[in-house]
């Protein structure tokens, strides 16, 4: 087998870890809140509030960078993905129309794209250094 199998194999757990804290932080953030808002006009919003998706967002980001940061990009984009996508999916089936694929299929693409970028970011961020260590 050669180095390259070994280090995508070596990075199955670390997959599995960050989906299943992924799933976690959803179902911590926003798998709680089911109801939504009806306002004075009658017009509906929600459930979720922008703090809970805030913190959501806060809390992956911190997932990526641990991962990422230590060159677990695959990891960090096809765990935190699949996190989200099987949370979505369990948080929105319920919906009888079956347009929650769509959305399911939203976040996704958006995972994808937004953790994509954000491993590349970090992976390519080096602080540079002086000759004697000073920035």
């Amino acid at each position: 087998m050669d180095r390259e199998a070994r280090k995508r194999i070596s990075q199955v757990p670390t997959v599995l870890a960050l989906a299943g804290l992924t799933a976690a932080a959803w179902a911590g953030w926003l798998g709680w809140d089911q109801q939504r808002d009806v306002q004075a006009d009658g017009s509906t919003t929600g459930p979720y509030e922008a703090w809970q998706v805030i913190g959501l967002g806060l809390t992956l980001l911190a997932l990526v960078y641990w991962a990422a940061s230590r060159a677990y990009v695959s990891a960090a984009v096809v765990g935190t993905t699949a996190g989200l996508a099987v949370a979505a999916y369990l948080d929105w089936s319920d919906d009888s129309s079956g347009l929650f694929v769509i959305g399911v299929g939203l976040v996704v693409i958006g995972s994808l794209v937004v953790t994509g970028l954000l491993s590349f970011l970090i992976t390519s961020w080096k602080p540079s250094t002086g000759h004697n260590g000073t920035a």
